[in-house]
């Protein structure tokens, strides 16, 4: 039937109100709705008006006509020729195209005539504003046709015969760079896959040629995505596509650059709240669930294992959420102009959240737990003791004589100094690892493909229960009778639409935020920690093969059809890979340094022949001072074991000096070589450059002629141009005669 979008109309809401207040809202819904219909209509499009799924939910249908097409094709080509776009030149025969034009195109182009300001040629109907408060969203129906052969395609083919033209033909640009993202981060898990299989059986962990081949995979893929991006992006003629974006609706014109960055400086200090408060509160966690439930022996201490995760479960979500809601706030109150600045301005504030969630736990085991964990934990117990910690059962009898309450907390608590090491979990960092490379990923898979199905099905009772509760009640038998009506009026084929409109009404929009954030969370625990476990880039290649087809049947089947985006880039999340892989040199020198065997020739240097290494000598204070000289012996002014620590502070800081001055250094390397090797005459520019020209060319003709000049300097007929001095005072013109010849003729009659 030709229809282009739905609007999704409330009016009413959910919440019970006085018959007063109702009529109030009946009439402003009224209001509404009838100029949303003149607004479409006086624009060009046709609109009607269907019942939803429930009392007051309406669902308008929109559909463009081609000859508005045609028009909007004009001003958008006009627009990009005049910003520097790639454009295919204005003719007649290109108009006659339109009718063939993209499905992706098409839908933008109508949605962008809907939803944009009236100063950029749009007709101003955006959800979300106060001028149409009612109108809850705008989607496109999904091409079940399509949807068919896609999802047959993955699961039937390999992934290379899922072509990129195809996913932005159908979703758009912003869909078919992230599935073009995905398989290229997909296969290249390939080779540090094989290089954790080979150290994985073969080698051990922290070895330095991993951790350095794993560095140098990161910078290479990062460098290497940010020219494929842009070869992408001139493939689909969208390079540049941010100087044509149009203009936010809640954008204020008026609004002064400077008090935009102010805003935005302003918002600094509460994301360092709250990820010093998300911090504190994960680390709390994490010194409870490693230390104390360890030494814990008093009632219930088999069930209190378990709470370090439910106080992360009912603590750390509420925190994010609310972090969320303020991110969200900062974000519309910095007043930013396009939807892509705006949205990038959210992620790198969200991404901080997700990363923090994502990693400190591993960073704790990795930097705490692991290299002071038997030293921290006589600590704990000196905490728990208020003394010192006996090192044998005699000694502590002894203490425990002269302490009164010394009987009573070593009932509830486990303070032999001898059982620290044997509390502690020495393979803690790999079973972390493969909680989040396997575990977590597999939960996810769920969360995305089974849940929903889950969800409907629990939905899809609860009415049937409430149906069957209510009986044949006026409200609901009249509804009955309404779309049994529909059936008969329009036919099949209109209740087939209705019924997909009303179904896909229920749906999710398509979040990408979760996509690439799913992706790039990944590539840091690849980057950053894969040296503990060398099995983990196995594992993140396994689940993209998979996650390739579950986003796939995600889009098709569990959340609406994605509104086509124009986009050149990945935003943000190139630069976050960036940052990661910065972050991942310093986290894989740091590891390194820290655990590497001693024994190994690979991680032995003249510095280090026969002596210990700086955290072995702080772990060695740290035991020896726990039992001997408690805590001010440890952390006092002259302990012993704060001047170990120390030692260990400064060169793990040089260690990372110097990493951070390598990475910048294979970074520009890497840039160059990507540079000349990917960019530098590709056939992507080649044909940016003969479009050009040929825009160029047609342009020129329209202004009434245009003169081809050859590189020799004459016309297009080959006429020699000779350009002739007067002659003054019976002398020779300047331009007819040469003395070149004759002085060189001079030095040969000289020698």
């Amino acid at each position: 039937m030709g229809v282009d979008f739905v609007i999704s109309f409330r009016a009413s809401k959910a919440t019970s109100l006085s018959k007063k207040q109702t009529r109030e809202e009946a009439r402003k819904a009224e209001t509404q709705y009838t100029r949303l219909l003149e607004t479409l209509t006086y624009g060009g499009l046709k609109a009607v008006g269907r019942r939803g799924d429930s009392l007051g939910h309406i669902l308008i249908f929109i559909s463009c006509p081609d000859k508005l097409v045609q028009n909007l094709i004009v001003r958008e080509r006009q627009s990009d020729f005049l910003s520097g776009l790639p454009v295919t030149p204005i003719t007649n025969d290109s108009l006659s195209e339109s009718l063939s034009l993209a499905p992706s195109d098409r839908l933008r182009l109508v949605h962008a005539y809907i939803t944009s300001i009236h100063s950029d040629g749009g007709l101003g109907v955006t959800p979300g504003t106060s001028e149409w408060d009612l109108v809850e969203s705008i989607f496109c129906l999904h091409d079940k046709q399509f949807n068919e052969q896609w999802i047959h395609a993955w699961t039937t083919s390999k992934v290379a015969t899922v072509s990129d033209n195809r996913i932005r033909d159908q979703f758009g640009e912003s869909v078919a760079l992230y599935f073009s993202f995905l398989d290229s981060y997909t296969r290249a898990l390939v080779l540090p896959a094989m290089v954790g299989i080979s150290f994985y059986y073969f080698g051990t962990s922290y070895s330095p040629i991993y951790s350095a081949l794993t560095v140098l995979w990161s910078i290479g893929f990062v460098e290497w995505w940010r020219v494929r991006e842009r070869l992408i992006s001139l493939r689909f003629g969208v390079r540049g596509s941010f100087r044509v974006e149009k203009r936010r609706a809640q954008y204020d014109p008026k609004f002064s650059w400077w008090k935009r960055e102010l805003r935005m400086l302003a918002s600094v200090p509460v994301i360092l709240a709250f990820a010093a408060l998300l911090s504190a509160l994960m680390t709390g966690i994490f010194v409870f669930e490693a230390f104390v439930t360890q030494l814990y022996t008093g009632p219930g201490h088999k069930f209190i294992s378990f709470s370090p995760t439910i106080i992360f479960v009912i603590l750390v979500p509420r925190l994010v959420a609310v972090f969320q809601l303020c991110a969200q706030y900062f974000t519309q109150w910095e007043n930013h102009a396009h939807h892509s600045s705006h949205n990038a301005s959210l992620t790198l504030k969200t991404f901080i959240f997700t990363a923090l969630v994502a990693y400190l736990g591993l960073a704790l085991s990795a930097f705490i737990y692991v290299p002071f964990g038997e030293g921290l934990m006589r600590i704990v117990q000196l905490w728990l003791f208020d003394g010192t910690v006996p090192h044998t059962g005699s000694q502590m009898n002894a203490n425990l004589t002269d302490a009164p309450e010394a009987p009573r907390k070593a009932n509830f608590w486990d303070i032999d100094a001898s059982h620290a090491e044997t509390k502690l979990n020495p393979g803690r960092l790999k079973d972390q690892m493969f909680a989040y490379t396997v575990t977590n990923q597999i939960i996810n898979t769920f969360v995305e493909i089974g849940l929903p199905y889950v969800l409907r099905k629990v939905s899809a009772f609860r009415t049937k229960k409430s149906n069957s509760t209510s009986g044949s009640g006026s409200s609901s038998g009249k509804k009955k009778v309404v779309f049994e009506d529909e059936k008969v009026k329009g036919g099949q084929a209109e209740n087939d639409l209705l019924e997909q409109a009303r179904a896909e009404a229920a749906l999710p929009e398509y979040d990408i935020f979760g996509d690439y954030s799913e992706m790039v969370i990944q590539f840091g625990y690849v980057a950053l920690w894969s040296t503990i476990w060398p099995l983990a880039p196995v594992m993140a290649l396994l689940n993209n093969v998979l996650e390739l087809r579950s986003d796939a049947f995600k889009i098709t089947v569990h959340e609406r059809r994605p509104t086509p985006v124009r986009t050149d880039t990945i935003g943000p999340w190139l630069e976050a890979l960036a940052f990661l892989s910065w972050l991942a040199a310093l986290t894989n020198s740091a590891l390194v340094y820290l655990f590497c065997p001693r024994e190994h020739s690979q991680c032995t240097s003249p510095d280090f022949n026969g002596t210990e290494s700086a955290i072995e000598r702080v772990h060695r204070h740290l035991v020896a001072t726990a039992g001997k000289e408690g805590i001010d012996g440890i952390w006092g002014e002259h302990g012993k074991g704060l001047g170990a620590t120390k030692e260990l502070l400064v060169m793990a800081l040089l260690v990372a000096l110097v990493a951070s001055h390598g990475y910048l250094l294979v970074r520009a390397v890497m840039r160059h070589i990507m540079e000349r090797l990917l960019w530098k005459g590709s056939e992507e520019v080649k044909e940016r450059e003969r479009e050009e020209r040929m825009v160029k060319e047609v342009f020129l003709k329209g202004l009434g002629g245009s003169v081809e000049v050859d590189l020799d300097g004459r016309g297009v007929e080959n006429e020699k141009v000779m350009n002739r001095d007067s002659v003054v005072d019976g002398g020779v013109g300047f331009w007819d005669h040469d003395e070149g010849l004759e002085e060189i003729n001079r030095i040969s009659k000289e020698a």
